[in-house]
């Protein structure tokens, strides 16, 4: 059943360095037809949002805090015109702290969203110049007081190590930081550089310089230690939070649920078939015109591309993969269809097995994605 929807605004003020999500410089953009073109995507998927019992809403690009308040209101009349609102406990925006304004958080309060995402990266000010970010660390600030004035509930800011010539102390820095501002949700992501962004270009010609695999395994274990010493819980590889504050919503992708995506370049998984939108803002308008879903792509997902999926998302979350889950799921227990693989990483000790679920060791954390490739048929 579908539990959760995702909105892509893809429009940004300012294009950051590492960035290769489907966006679009705002400037010149039909943003206002954009947002109705959500609306009447959102009207092709009424049937299957009536029948569904939607949890999470998530707003993200691009970067939704670059509409103004006006295109604001409208867009959030249309989510909650739509989108049966009565068993939603987590409505998030993603937000950039230099365009979050008191009075956009104010409409977002008053439709009910009650968690914001914001793309802080670094409290260094020369690393954000070198991510191309354009905020500073006082609109950081500024954000977390309107939060206060405006009653929200819960915050996340996203950071990030590995950066070009990222010191230790400028990581630790950030860290602390952030844990003096007492921030909730902490997602913190090494740098992967993406093709088809600046970092690729520059590294591509060797003008990008980036710290090597024992330096980022290094920030990655002081990250794990600061966490669980400032009261932070990791319930995922690169996610940490309050008690009662982990992000709904990403968790249902790790726990493999299916989710309706709006918006150019947006993707889904609705009945047992994941799709992705074109995303050209154009393309993806005139097909919705035609009162067609604007697919680029749609594709059934077989029995063993879910087990698959269920693995190496899963294995993310502290918690793991649960053996009764995966029986009830899939009518065959884990070790009927991944047996040797589990012996071979338990006796690594990448793996381990306890009550009833498989997760990862502290040792299988830092080396995660190879133990995801086990699981690849």
């Amino acid at each position: 059943m579908v539990r959760g929807v995702y909105i892509h605004i893809p429009f940004c003020h300012q294009i950051c360095n590492y960035c290769d999500f489907n966006k679009f410089f705002f400037h010149n953009q039909p943003v206002d037809e954009y947002i109705e073109s959500l609306g009447k995507e959102m009207a092709l998927w009424a049937n299957d949002l009536q029948k569904a019992e939607i949890e999470t809403i998530f707003i993200g690009g691009g970067t939704p805090t670059s509409l103004s308040v006006d295109q604001l209101d409208r867009l959030l009349e249309l989510i909650t015109t739509y989108i049966p609102m009565e068993h939603v406990t987590e409505f998030s925006s993603e937000a950039n702290p230099d365009e979050l304004t008191l009075d956009k958080m104010q409409k977002m309060r008053e439709f009910g969203v009650n968690r914001l995402s914001m793309g802080v990266q670094t409290f260094d000010q020369d690393l954000l110049k070198v991510l191309g970010r354009t905020h500073s660390n006082d609109h950081v600030y500024e954000v977390i007081n309107h939060a206060k004035q405006t009653d929200f509930p819960s915050i996340s800011i996203d950071l990030m190590y590995g950066l070009p010539n990222q010191t230790m102390d400028q990581w630790k820095a950030s860290l602390q930081e952030a844990f003096r501002l007492k921030i909730p949700h902490i997602s913190a992501y090494s740098l992967l550089v993406e093709p088809k962004t600046i970092f690729y270009n520059l590294l591509s010609k060797g003008k990008l310089s980036l710290p090597g695999e024992d330096l980022e395994a290094e920030m990655y274990g002081y990250l794990l230690e600061e966490m669980q010493s400032h009261g932070y819980i990791q319930y995922e590889i690169s996610n940490f939070a309050y008690v009662g504050k982990e992000s709904k919503h990403n968790l249902l992708y790790w726990n493999n649920d299916e989710y309706i995506g709006l918006g150019a370049g947006a993707h889904g998984y609705v009945n047992g078939k994941r799709y992705s939108n074109h995303g050209p803002i154009k393309k993806y308008m005139q097909t919705i015109e035609t009162g067609e879903q604007p697919l680029m792509m749609q594709k059934e997902v077989t029995n063993v591309e879910k087990m698959e999926e269920e693995m190496f998302l899963g294995l993310r979350k502290n918690e793991g993969v649960s053996l009764a889950k995966f029986e009830e799921r899939y009518g065959l227990t884990l070790r009927d269809v991944y047996g040797k693989e589990l012996d071979e990483l338990l006796q690594r000790e990448l793996l381990v097995l306890e009550d009833n679920f498989v997760r990862l060791t502290s040792r299988g954390r830092f080396m995660g994605n190879e133990v995801f490739q086990y699981f690849l048929k």
